[in-house]
């Protein structure tokens, strides 16, 4: 879809959400003291950073401290934190994002600088895209913290065995991205959030890189 409709449809589910927004917000600061959201910092368009908008999900002394990725159980998350991470409600902000024009409702997954090196091709294909807030990545990867649980080192584990493929997929979503795809992207965001398996389109299958080509 064009920026300017994902923009303005932004802004449309940013006010609709926005009474949902507010009783969520309450609950992360009754359950623990600090700010309300969270401003990540992520690689936006043309390779140049931005503060991506959260709801916080972990204690206010804590998001600063270990990897920056989370495992599905991680001590530094709230009771309510974890909720909001299962259904991805954490997001909600980032309507504001799509809105500002940093992002878009579906692109490629936005990823902290930290695990980004514009030197390698598809790091800087992706990584220079404007992200979103769903897309292909978070369909696949939709329990990506579960999938660290197990891991002895969960940042060395991303790095070498997740991001590779992820940046794969968003790579070809970027080689193939049209309105059609993105409402397909958009009709299986839900599905992905109840636990499902998402199957991607066979063209897409196809045209996914082998990681070592990242």
């Amino acid at each position: 879809m064009p920026d300017p409709v994902q923009r303005v449809a932004g802004l449309v589910f940013a006010i609709l959400t926005g009474p949902l927004l507010l009783v969520l917000g309450l609950a992360v600061r009754l359950e623990t003291s600090g700010p309300i959201l969270f401003r990540a910092e992520r690689m936006g368009a043309g390779g140049r950073p931005f503060r991506c908008l959260k709801l916080r999900t972990m204690r206010a002394n804590r998001t600063d401290e270990g990897p920056g990725i989370t495992r599905g159980r991680d001590a530094r998350v709230t009771r309510v934190g974890g909720l909001l991470r299962r259904f991805r409600l954490d997001e909600l902000p980032q309507l504001w994002n799509v809105v500002a024009g940093q992002m878009r409702l579906v692109g490629p997954r936005p990823e902290d600088p930290r695990y980004v090196d514009l030197d390698l091709p598809l790091h800087r294909e992706v990584f220079t895209a404007r992200p979103g807030i769903t897309g292909l990545t978070q369909l696949v990867y939709h329990d990506e913290g579960r999938l660290l649980d197990h891991s002895e080192d969960p940042d060395a584990h991303y790095r070498e065995e997740i991001l590779p493929r992820k940046v794969a997929i968003d790579a070809a979503y970027l080689r193939h991205r049209s309105t059609k795809l993105d409402l397909w992207i958009l009709a299986h965001t839900p599905l992905a959030l109840l636990g499902r398996s998402i199957r991607l389109p066979a063209t897409l299958q196809a045209a996914i890189q082998e990681p070592t080509d990242a």
